[in-house]
Parts: structure tokens; C-alpha cells; sequence
């Protein structure tokens, strides 16, 4: 288990919104609103984790190092994520939790039945530069650029999104959020290059976002080749005479002390 405080940030957020959903869904059972909490566990097991973090964290979970914290970090918000999800299903989902419950690790009470709510649950504070105001932005972006991919796609431009390196022009504000994430930004929008630019100099043919007024998108091919390891494209793929097949950063995943990540 990662310590909350040397988690990769987007983990820690993960945690932060099972810990919203699980306020919402205690409320929502306390008066008897089954809807709600039908509602209110779909809305976080397909919107926030199925469609953004759990799409997000596969790249980690499948090519960072397997002791790494990179990797291990989003284990830990998986585990906590688990433990929280299971009790919030138990009353309505009997059969599925119970089964769920039982492949959990560590020591445990026999029957999910008879637990508590879990209460090993965290978040970021409204302090920090990457709070969760700056990730329900990022939500937005990254939809905003699936639209773009998904057009792309239908012309036969890319086949799947990490074919595609994409320029965010932004308003300065947006731009200084995007910025921060420096190289990581690709891994949030799932392309194999990502670059932000004054969003007064998009070309023409930029597709402005009609949900974030300061912010435009321009796709084109990812430059390289097609890593068979991650499958991202760049172009130090073979530099390495030893993994003469695999990028740069696979080689030091797999050979060398491992990449570091901070935000995603």
C-alpha cells in the first residue's frame, strides 16, 4: 500500500470520489431512495471510473514497473475503491457482493453483511493546485477531445486514439492547467503526444470546444513508430540495441530504475 501523501495525484482523486459517491449513497439509503443510490453508483462506476480513470490507469497497470509507485499507487486506489464499492452494493446487489467480498484481500469479517462502512477513504484538499475542481476541468477536456478522435476515426484519419497526438490551444488560465501536467498530459487524453499552445494562434481548422469557450483542439498523426510494448507512438522505438523492438520508456520499465509519475 502507497501513503495517501506519495500517491500519484489522479489516485488520490479516484479515492475522493468514491468518497463523494459514498456520502451521497449513505444519504440516499438513510431515506430510502433506492433510485438514487442505483443512480449515484452507476454515475461513479461508468462516468467517473469506467470512462475516464480506469481508462486512464491501464497504461500504468500494464507497462510501469511491478514494484513501482507509479504502479502501485493506483492498486492502493483500487483497494480502497473496492472496499467502499462492495458495502455500498451489499444491500441491493446481495449475491454480487458476498461473491466480491470474498476475494478481497486481508482480514475480514465473513459475510459483507455484517461490516461497517468503510472509512479508510480520502481526498485532495481545496488547496492544492490539482484539486477537484482541476480534474472535473480536465473531464471536460478529455471529452472534448474524444469528439475530436471520434471524427477523426470516422475519416479514416486515425484508428484508435493513440494514433493521434493532438494541440490544445487554450486561453491562458486553462493553458496553465494544462501546462502543469507537462508530459503526463498525454496519458489523461490517451494519445501518444499532447501539447498546449496560445489559443490565439489555432489554425483554421482547430474544432473549437462547445463546452469550454477558451479552449480549441487540432489533431494529427503521431509521429514514430508504434511501440508493441504500450503501444504509443514515438520515435525512440529501437534506440536501445538490447530491446531493439521497444520504446524508451518501456526499456526503462523493463530494464532500467522504472518511469516516475506525478499527476497521472
Amino acid at each position: 500500500m502507497v501513503k495517501p501523501e506519495e500517491m500519484v495525484v489522479l489516485d488520490r482523486w479516484a479515492v475522493g470520489c468514491a468518497k463523494a459517491a459514498q456520502e451521497d449513497i449513505l444519504n440516499a439509503y438513510e431515506a430510502y431512495d433506492f433510485h438514487e443510490v442505483v443512480q449515484r453508483l452507476m454515475r461513479f462506476c461508468s462516468v467517473e471510473m469506467g470512462s475516464f480513470y480506469l481508462d486512464i490507469i491501464k497504461d500504468r497497470q500494464y507497462t510501469a514497473k511491478a514494484d513501482s509507485v507509479a504502479r502501485r499507487s493506483c492498486q492502493t486506489a483500487l483497494y480502497h475503491i473496492a472496499e467502499a464499492l462492495v458495502r455500498w452494493m451489499a444491500p441491493i446487489l446481495s449475491f454480487t457482493a458476498d461473491e466480491v467480498w470474498g476475494y478481497l484481500p486481508g482480514e475480514r469479517e465473513k459475510y459483507v453483511f455484517t461490516g461497517e462502512w468503510y472509512e479508510g477513504l480520502f481526498g485532495l484538499a481545496d488547496s492544492e493546485a490539482m484539486n477537484d475542481a482541476f480534474w472535473d476541468e480536465l473531464l471536460k477536456v478529455r471529452g472534448e477531445v474524444n469528439k475530436v478522435i471520434e471524427q477523426a476515426r470516422a475519416d479514416k484519419k486515425v484508428g484508435g486514439s493513440l494514433e493521434a497526438a493532438v494541440t490544445l490551444y487554450a486561453e491562458p488560465e486553462l493553458a496553465a492547467k494544462l501546462t502543469a501536467l507537462g508530459d503526463e498530459l498525454r496519458f489523461v487524453l490517451l494519445t501518444s503526444g499532447a501539447t498546449v499552445a496560445d489559443y490565439n494562434d489555432a489554425p483554421a481548422d482547430a474544432q473549437q470546444s462547445e463546452v469550454l469557450k477558451g479552449l480549441k483542439v487540432a489533431l494529427s498523426k503521431a509521429e514514430g513508430e508504434k511501440c508493441p510494448r504500450c503501444w504509443h507512438y514515438t520515435r525512440d522505438v529501437g534506440k536501445v540495441a538490447e530491446h531493439a523492438e521497444i520504446c524508451g520508456r518501456c526499456v526503462s520499465n523493463v530494464a532500467g530504475d522504472g518511469e516516475k509519475r506525478k499527476f497521472a
